[in-house]
């Protein structure tokens, strides 16, 4: 395209320019006679070229007058910005969570899994099924994972490597020793609060929010820090806590070891502090839910994930390059700058003149 078109208008003038050059370059001649007729029946070397330098000129007054008009070669480009968020998903790995009150495709899992499963398809996104609407994933959110059970662990760090993350979700186990048991609520919200707190200058310019979706089943029974200080703590540093309370209400199916080794299943009475929860997601201007199955976890996954969407701006510009002074490459040709080629084209018509096309006045 040409940033100045009406330019082009002077092309007219290069029939006129073409027909003065040509003009001037015929010899004057007169008859004679002389026994060089025959030998210039063939005509010479600088005969045949006696053309060229016309030809020349008039080339580089068509790229000059093509110069003027301003040729010019664009690339479109896109620049995306995002405003994301920062989330830590904090997981209770009790042995409470050993109950199989949650069903994956028809089949009953433990709570843990249900967990893993819906999780891994928050971060990483999901078709849609019957049930539930397609989660499109938090590409652009850095995302940690920290787990709990009698004392909270930071097993990633805030990262965007979300295969990762899902990977180490996925390898997280219940705990299977007294020593480890417990439900440290307090501790894991402070270390999930502390992870966020400590983004470097340059990710918390680019994060609109940070947010701790915490999931437990139980009630805070170890840990050094309550959870209404923990609450407290990420009101202050401005983290928005989701809490969400997973589990049957009543008696739910706990799988039970017998003496001689057998595995047996026992419906047993199971409490979720569920007023403490609520506390801490109105404090932090986070929300409460209640997730009793696979389908309802996932409901509230997709409400989470409404609640807390990335802001996604996305802008378009062209990169324009000058072909009069500037060299490009289209369809894998090199074109050089317009008016290096007429100056090149004047340079070489002046030698050829002054030399082997030198005419004599």
């Amino acid at each position: 395209m040409f940033y100045n078109p009406w330019f082009l208008t002077l092309l007219l003038l290069v029939p006129f320019a073409a027909w003065r050059l040509w003009r001037a370059n015929q010899v004057t001649s007169i008859n004679y006679s002389s026994a060089a007729t025959g030998w210039a029946a063939r005509p010479t070397l600088r005969q045949r070229l006696i053309w060229l330098p016309p030809a020349m000129t008039l080339v580089a007054i068509v790229l000059m007058v093509l110069s003027l008009a301003r040729p010019r070669h664009g690339r479109e480009q896109t620049m995306v910005s995002t405003n994301g968020v920062a989330i830590e998903l904090v997981v209770d790995r009790s042995g409470s969570m050993q109950a199989l009150d949650f069903q994956i495709d028809g089949k009953n899992v433990d709570r843990l899994t249900a967990i893993k499963n819906v999780a891994g398809k928050f971060v990483l996104g999901a078709e849609a099924s019957d049930s539930q609407a397609a989660l499109e994933g938090r590409v652009s959110d850095l995302i940690g994972l920290v787990t709990f059970a009698g004392y909270a662990d930071a097993i990633t760090p805030l990262t965007l490597d979300h295969a990762f993350l899902v990977s180490q979700l996925q390898g997280a186990e219940i705990v299977t020793t007294r020593g480890e048991d417990g439900t440290a609520i307090g501790d894991a919200i402070s270390l999930a609060v502390d992870k966020l707190n400590n983004l470097d200058n340059r990710q918390t310019d680019e994060i609109k929010s940070k947010v701790v979706i915490l999931l437990t089943d139980g009630e805070n029974t170890a840990g050094e820090i309550e959870p209404a200080a923990a609450a407290e703590l990420a009101k202050a540093m401005g983290v928005k806590v989701y809490t969400i309370g997973v589990g049957t209400r009543g008696v739910a199916p706990f799988p039970v070891r017998r003496f001689d080794g057998r595995i047996m299943i026992r419906n047993e009475r199971v409490s979720i502090d569920e007023v403490t929860l609520e506390k801490i997601a109105e404090t932090t201007g986070g929300k409460y839910f209640r997730a009793t199955d696979t389908e309802s976890l996932e409901a509230i996954y997709n409400e989470i994930n409404q609640l807390e969407t990335t802001e996604v701006e996305t802008q378009q510009f062209v990169d324009y390059r000058e072909l009069a002074v500037q060299q490009v490459r289209i369809g894998g040709v090199r074109i050089p700058p317009l008016l290096s080629v007429a100056m090149v084209l004047l340079t070489l018509r002046m030698i050829l003149s002054l030399t082997f096309l030198r005419r004599l006045a």
